[in-house]
């Protein structure tokens, strides 16, 4: 597993804010767990890193930030 965070640069929607908006973990298989750090919690699944950013990422203003090197295989 590993783990990452979401960082955001501009809150365009007013919900979430900026900084670290969210904390993530990316499982042996390549689907995602997200998990918002904010007033208004919950969790996501996604199939993919690429499919946060294409739902979260915003054009830039949201990047993923790895906590760890990527694991060998």
């Amino acid at each position: 597993m590993r783990q990452f965070h979401l960082v955001r640069t501009e809150d365009i929607s007013g919900v979430s804010g900026t900084g670290h908006v969210a904390e993530g973990v990316v499982f042996s298989n390549g689907w995602c767990v997200l998990r918002w750090v904010s007033e208004h919690p919950g969790l996501e699944f996604f199939r993919s890193t690429e499919d946060v950013e294409a739902v979260h990422g915003h054009g830039g203003k949201t990047k993923i930030v790895f906590l760890q090197e990527e694991p060998h295989k």
